[in-house]
């Protein structure tokens, strides 16, 4: 009877054991799942639009999707490059001369040649960039705690929020510019330069070797210009809100950084501070990377958004004033909302690297306030690293040159506004 007892006892402690094995592994499961979830909800959106365009970094790819992704990249370059930026510059030149022609020509040859440059440059750059997002994806999938967690979601929201901003200005300027001029509202200043009778025009002001308003050249150039605003606007915004979902991911882990910095204790201080020096070490070697891959596109964006600043602002003027061409409702709308889409993108960029400088500076201020005072000499030496390396800024630049900040936004505004006025003065 005894050994009946003995041998229920230990049938139960087993079947307890195994339950409790088996709560820890669906208790595991559910929390690799929620971190899967996460990290879809983060950057899920933003990946769509890069993959559509073959840009999306990801060393994971079979050498058979490596190359339709290249494959895919390297149509829709030359499409944007033939049927926008060449015969954009042609019509350019055309016209040149006439102060509202070049204007119209500008803010739509313009963006299409920087948006072809932001091609060019993120896709040279996408292999270096690969380590990042295997960062990116790891910081969502390893375990945390909820305060971490909370601080990965805080930031990822704003970078959220960014790109269905900028998904929305993208799908505006697509509609009002393939298809109400569909329905006869055409965006355009209409010129018989390039245009010849006004009665069939192209979707931007273009010049082609032969004309091409006879069909089915006209409704072959018309389609392929659709293809090419379409694919350039998924471009323009999808590499600005990669930049942006970056940048605020190394901002989270910023802020987890100093939360740790704040609460580390005297028990085995020493494993704790080295952990977090290698994290920040991380992390700035993180910012470095993406850096040297963006430093390039942010200097011909500073170039870009003050020329086509003040020649929005002259176009909305000269509109006000009954000299910018034949005014409309729809045309208007259509300025308003590509000064605003640049303005935003531009502005985006130096609020981002602005508040990449203050959670640096946090990680120093966390540091420094620590009480080291009562540490050992060793281990205040030791702090002293992440001090040293925390005091010095880190920064997104415009050709390794011009810091991203706000200070350099507002400059540059008052720097257009100023050439607005020169442009009305020669008008």
């Amino acid at each position: 009877m005894r050994n009946c007892c003995v041998l229920r006892n230990e049938g139960e402690i087993l079947d307890s054991s195994k339950n409790v094995s088996l709560r820890l592994a669906s208790d595991m499961d559910d929390s690799k799942e929620l971190a899967y979830a996460d990290l879809d909800w983060a950057i899920g959106i933003n990946r769509a639009s890069l993959k559509i365009i073959g840009l999306w970094p990801d060393d994971k790819l079979t050498r058979r999707q490596k190359f339709l992704a290249n494959l895919r990249a390297s149509i829709i370059f030359v499409t944007m490059f033939i049927t926008a930026v060449i015969p954009g510059i042609i019509a350019l030149v055309k016209v040149w001369g006439d102060i509202l022609a070049m204007t119209d020509n500008v803010q739509i040859s313009l963006p299409f040649s920087i948006t072809v440059t932001k091609f060019c440059l993120l896709w040279q750059r996408k292999e270096s960039l690969v380590p990042i997002i295997n960062m990116v994806k790891n910081d969502w999938i390893k375990t945390k705690t909820e305060q971490e967690r909370n601080a990965m979601i805080k930031q990822a929201k704003v970078a959220r929020a960014i790109v269905i901003f900028g998904c929305v200005m993208m799908v505006i300027a697509v509609v009002l510019l393939i298809i109400f001029p569909i329905f006869g509202y055409s965006m355009r200043y209409l010129t018989n330069i390039t245009d010849g009778d006004g009665s069939r025009p192209f979707l931007f002001q273009t010049y082609y070797l032969r004309d091409m308003s006879d069909s089915p050249y006209y409704e072959i150039i018309y389609v392929f210009q659709a293809i090419a605003i379409l694919m350039a606007a998924i471009s323009y915004t999808g590499v600005d809100n990669f930049l942006a979902l970056l940048v605020f991911h190394i901002c989270a882990q910023l802020d987890i950084l100093r939360l740790r910095m704040l609460n580390l204790k005297f028990k085995n201080f020493s494993a704790a501070i080295a952990l977090n020096i290698e994290d920040h070490l991380r992390l700035v070697r993180s910012v470095d990377v993406i850096d040297n891959a963006f430093n390039l596109m942010l200097l011909a964006l500073l170039v870009f958004f003050t020329i086509i600043f003040c020649v929005q602002g002259f176009l909305l003027v000269c509109m006000l004033d009954g000299n910018g061409g034949d005014i409309t409702f729809v045309r208007l709308c259509w300025l308003v909302s590509v000064t605003i889409n640049i303005f935003v993108h531009m502005c985006l960029y130096c609020v981002v690297g602005e508040i990449l400088i203050a959670k640096g500076e946090g990680v120093y201020y966390a540091a420094y306030n620590y009480a080291w005072y009562l540490l050992k000499p060793n281990e205040a030496r030791n702090m002293l690293m992440i001090m040293i390396r925390s005091e010095k800024p880190l920064l997104i630049t415009a050709g390794g040159m011009f810091p991203m900040t706000l200070s350099m936004f507002c400059s540059l505004i008052k720097t257009s506004a100023g050439y607005i006025s020169v442009l009305m003065a020669n008008r």
